[in-house]
């Protein structure tokens, strides 16, 4: 007797194959028959005209704090995510120095700082009870929706190990021997590898470097070792040139850093703009020369333009372009000040516009910002509107103009940029660069920065895109893109396909609706602090290990994901 059966399903099975029409039957979490099903079963649904896929695969989130009080990972669940890696950029909650029990506020304001995340939630929605990996990993075992694997962050080893002195300064011999023990100890629990990060973006609670970024070649050459010892092990990193163009160094670290671990390693995020056509070649370079030296390194990059809002009162990108930071961290009347003063204003738009920006140059046309939620009686009906449109209304420059609105609202106007690569020639671009084989979809940011962004829909998103919108590529392929191609890159065993004795992770959907609605804000964080959130569309149902997670955009109320640990839910892949 089979658990559940859907008839008449298209089945887009991951591979990349052309869709077929079947029945598909599920027992004890897998999928047991593919084909005419004729066998018993407790229930069934009729799938005609729907189409079934594997669940997909996100491959860089921060569900590590979110699933402890939302153990359904939304909004991901929901657009048909069922396995999340999270433990990215070198910050994860574990493993914490039992003799410093302050290590566990300083890592809370650390993540609240640079993921967005809201400090009272993490102070009231996690349990804080663990102190190595492994017990982290154990807290959440039996208790989540999703399949959830997590690499261990080394700003916690590096904390572990060196405390204060973590931030600016260098380990002893001892002392990088300690942080290698730790990291192969996290392994042996199932951590999926290293990830770290030495973006200059990246501060701690207190406004300073992140204890990885003091890390020099050596001490991640020496962690990067340690990772290849172990099976079904990875690597993930970040580097200043993430964010725009890579060094040569750069370059060469993460060849280094792959082949001295014999891993891949996987970056983020790999913006395609035709306005910068110099950037994908000079991103991707660092792929060929790994492959050189015997390793590989794979570059995630995001199918959809993820909406992220701004705001002058509270910390955001706008806080990342260089020379803005200390003008807006001033107290509220400090800064309207500074901001109402044109040279200040001239200053910043050269800061913003120069080549030291980077990516973040994307956000220095202010004429291009749509105003959001606005507060104050001064600025009604203006919401929806575009900078640009107001100031010349008003006779002002952009800037100038954008300023002054929100000093009405004490700082609070809600800002959305309109992305500057949102014109045909950048598409075309994208469809031509996912099409290598060392870039991957993925790069959602799921579970961070929760009420500027909302990156956790863009698997319905690009579905409904290449069903119905520009349809840059095939549906099988889309498909692939989303579950397989992660899958494989992880190790992932059993996962990825719709395929007969491999675990029931599914989603079902109607081609003509699937979708993602706009994001909300919404309060519903522990503390009630507020979130981002989307609607799936045309999500029929979600499986997880074979159980109904998502019925019609609902959770279920189900809990069968499971912590799936390397080496036991992950094999090693090949580099070459």
């Amino acid at each position: 007797m089979l658990d559940h059966v859907i008839k008449g399903a298209t089945v887009v099975d991951g591979t990349g194959a052309p869709a077929y029409t079947a029945d598909v039957g599920i027992s004890d979490g897998r999928v047991a028959v593919i084909g005419r099903v004729t066998e018993g079963a407790h229930t069934s649904e009729d799938a005609t005209g729907l189409v079934l896929t594997p669940g997909f695969v996100d491959p860089h989130t921060h569900y590590d704090a979110q699933l402890f009080w939302d153990p359904y990972a939304t909004p991901s669940l929901n657009h048909g995510v069922t396995t999340v890696a999270g433990g990215n950029c070198g910050f994860t909650l574990a493993p914490l120095n039992p003799e410093r029990p302050e290590d566990a506020d300083y890592t809370r304001r650390m993540m609240s700082k640079v993921e967005g995340m809201a400090l009272v939630a993490l102070e009231q929605g996690a349990p804080w009870n663990w102190h190595s990996f492994g017990e982290y990993l154990d807290a959440l075992e039996g208790r989540i929706a999703v399949n959830a694997g997590f690499m261990v962050g080394h700003c916690a080893l590096r904390r572990y190990v060196m405390g204060p002195e973590a931030v600016g300064g260098q380990p002893s011999a001892a002392q990088l021997d300690a942080m290698v023990r730790l990291l192969r100890d996290a392994m042996d629990a199932g951590a999926w590898g290293l990830s770290t990060t030495q973006s200059r973006s990246h501060s701690d609670g207190d406004g300073q470097p992140v204890a990885s970024r003091h890390a020099r070649p050596a001490e991640l050459l020496a962690l990067s070792r340690a990772v290849g010892e172990h099976e079904g092990t990875q690597i993930e990193a970040i580097v200043a040139g993430c964010l725009d163009q890579f060094s040569d160094a750069e370059i060469d670290l993460f060849a280094e850093m792959s082949a001295a671990a014999g891993r891949p390693l996987n970056w983020n995020v790999l913006t395609i703009d035709a306005a910068v056509p110099e950037r994908v070649p000079r991103q991707l370079l660092a792929s060929e020369r790994a492959r050189k030296a015997g390793g590989r390194v794979v570059a995630l990059t995001m199918p959809i333009l993820t909406p992220m809002n701004m705001s002058l009162g509270t910390f955001c990108a706008l806080n990342l372009i260089p020379g803005w930071g200390p003008i807006l961290s001033l107290p509220v009347p400090e800064r309207i000040e500074k901001l109402r003063d044109a040279d200040v204003r001239a200053e910043m738009l050269r800061r913003a516009n120069s080549k030291e920006a980077g990516v973040f140059r994307r956000l220095a046309d202010f004429g291009r910002y749509v105003i959001g939620d606005t507060y104050s009686e001064a600025n009604a009906g203006l919401t929806g509107r575009v900078v640009r449109d107001i100031a010349e209304e008003r006779g002002q420059e952009p800037f100038a103009c954008l300023v002054e609105i929100c000093a009405h609202d004490g700082l609070r106007t809600v800002l959305w940029p309109m992305p500057p690569d949102n014109d045909p020639a950048s598409w075309a671009l994208r469809a031509q660069t996912w099409r290598h084989e060392d870039v991957l979809l993925g790069g959602s940011d799921a579970g961070a920065h929760l009420d500027r962004m909302c990156g956790a829909p863009y698997t319905t998103r690009f579905l409904g895109d290449c069903l119905r919108g520009r349809k840059l590529v095939r549906l099988e392929q889309a498909v692939r893109m989303l579950t397989d191609d992660p899958a494989r890159l992880f190790g992932l065993r059993e996962r990825g396909q719709v395929r007969e004795g491999w675990h029931a992770d599914l989603v079902l959907f109607d081609p003509e609706r699937i979708d993602a609605g706009p994001a909300t804000l919404v309060h519903d964080l522990p503390g009630d602090s507020p979130r981002l959130d989307s609607r799936a569309l045309g999500v029929r149902a979600v499986w997880v290990n074979g159980v109904e997670t998502i019925r019609d955009d609902v959770v279920t109320g189900a809990v069968p994901g499971r912590v799936l640990r390397s080496g036991r839910d992950t094999e090693t892949v090949s580099t070459g």
